[in-house]
Formats: structure tokens, sequence, C-alpha cells
């Protein structure tokens, strides 16, 4: 496969994720929540307020209600993520229509509001991830994640707060709430669709065991670790601190290793995107 094409693969790809996406986002709003009154946030929850009270197709106000937010987007994001966006926000539109004639899954408000968060935060991590957005709300979550310390599902939720309090008058406060339990799933399957399970994370660790510890996490977890030279600010004292580069599904094994060799080490935890042969984790024998 040559440069060319393979460009023009992974583009393709990245269309087709955010269709697959749409979709799934489609299924979640057509036959879960909206059959039970239980809406989505942001955009999408001002089109499905605006739907039920005129009427209209759910696809127009949709698509309409999206364009500022396109115009945005482009001003501050760039082309590449407004035509992904625009593509997104259009595959959301047609799909949600295609599938309004089928009966909903489920009369049972607890079950469609937690299998149709799983499914929304699947449908739009996976939109996010690939470089689009199918919400202006989530337009200004992106912008927004890259200037605050606050994740994107986190500002989307931010958002949706007011906008399921304003249809909590349209529904009734029951539907407004089965809603918020619907985003309180939906924007952490957000966190894990675009960061992925295998977030990482920058552990470093201060403890006069230091041989010990940095031989466990070889040992137990397969992690490689780097001994750096410190000194202690108050007493002068020369220490090394350990630096490992884990999972966070390996953080509580972890925090075992340290404390079980030294339970009064020091311990920073943060998040970090990590690239390189050299993070490969090693075979544990």
């Amino acid at each position: 496969m040559s440069k060319k094409q393979y460009k023009i693969f992974k583009i393709m790809s990245k269309f087709a994720f955010m269709f697959v996406g749409a979709t799934l986002a489609s299924v979640a709003l057509e036959l879960f929540l909206i059959p039970n009154n239980v809406i989505d946030g942001g955009v999408t929850g001002i089109s499905i307020i605006s739907s039920y009270l005129t009427k209209l197709p759910l696809g127009l106000f949709i698509f309409a209600l999206n364009i500022p937010f396109l115009l945005v987007g482009y001003k501050h994001i760039g082309k590449t993520f407004t035509l992904s966006t625009l593509f997104s926000v259009t595959s959301l539109s047609i799909m949600v229509s295609i599938l309004k004639p089928i009966p909903g899954f489920t009369n049972d408000t607890l079950l469609a509001s937690v299998f149709g968060g799983i499914i929304l935060g699947v449908g739009i991590g996976l939109i996010i991830r690939n470089g689009g957005s199918s919400d202006g709300t989530e337009i200004i979550a992106i912008i927004l994640d890259k200037r605050t310390g606050f994740s994107i599902g986190e500002i989307v939720m931010f958002f949706n707060v007011f906008i399921l309090s304003s249809a909590g008058l349209v529904f009734g406060w029951d539907r407004a709430m089965y809603s918020l339990v619907t985003y309180f799933i939906a924007f952490k399957v957000i966190d894990i669709t675009v960061e992925g399970l295998d977030e990482s994370k920058a552990v470093l660790i201060i403890s006069d065991k230091y041989e010990d510890i940095t031989e466990a996490i070889l040992a137990r977890l397969g992690r490689g670790a780097t001994l750096l030279d410190g000194k202690g600010g108050y007493t002068s004292t020369p220490t090394n601190v350990i630096y490992v580069i884990v999972s966070r599904l390996e953080i509580a094994k972890l925090k075992s290793i340290v404390y079980g060799f030294d339970p009064t080490a020091l311990m920073t935890i943060g998040n970090v995107e990590v690239s390189g042969k050299s993070y490969k984790k090693k075979s544990i024998h």
C-alpha cells in the first residue's frame, strides 16, 4: 500500500467510525431514551424538546441547531474538525429519522436510562475519538478541554445539568432525574471510549525502600522503572525517586506493591500520553 493509499484508508476509516458512532447514538436516542421520555443533553436535548413541542422531525432540529456551533468549531478548531462534525451531525440526523418508526426496546425507564447511557457514551466517544462531534456542546467541551483541567465528559455534563433542568418542565422531574442518571453513565463511557482503558499514568515514588520497590515493579507488574537522583528540600538528604509509567488499571496493584514495602512512601500520580518502544509491558513470570 502506497503512502497516498494509506492516507486515504485512514481518512475513510475515521469517517466509517464516526458513522458507526452516530448510528449508536441514534439507537440510544430512538430505541431507548426518547420512547421513555428520557432525553439527551446539549443541542440534541434541545432538539428533542423542540420536536416534542412542535411535532416536527427531530433530525431537522438536530441539523439546524448545530449549524452555529459548526461555525464556532471552524473558527477555533479548524476545517477538518468542522467537516468531520458536519458529517457526524448529518449522519445522526438521518439515522434518527430512519430509526423513528422502530418501537423502543424496553418500557422500563431505569433499563432504558442505563443502557441508553452506555450506548450513547460509546457512540459519542467514537465520534470524538475520530476527530468529530455530534453536538454543539461537545464542540465547546473540546475547546475547553484543551484549556482547563476538566475532561470532555465532565464539561458536557456541566452543560447538561441546565438543559435537563429545563427538560423537567416539559417531561416531568422524574424523567429529568432519569436523564441525569443517563449522563452520569454516559460521561464516563465517553471518557473511556476517547482515552481507552489503557490510559497511561505517570507515577513518582519517594521511598527509602526504592531498590526493593523497583525490583517488585519489574517482577510483579512487568514494568521498567527509572531511578532519578533527588534531594530533600528541607533536610538536603540525597534520595532516589522512582519514575514509572503504568496503565490506570494497574494503579491499585502498584499501590499495594509500594505500600507493602513502605507504608510511609510518597506517591504522586498524573495522566500522561506515551509513545515509544520502551513503554511496552514485559512478560511476568
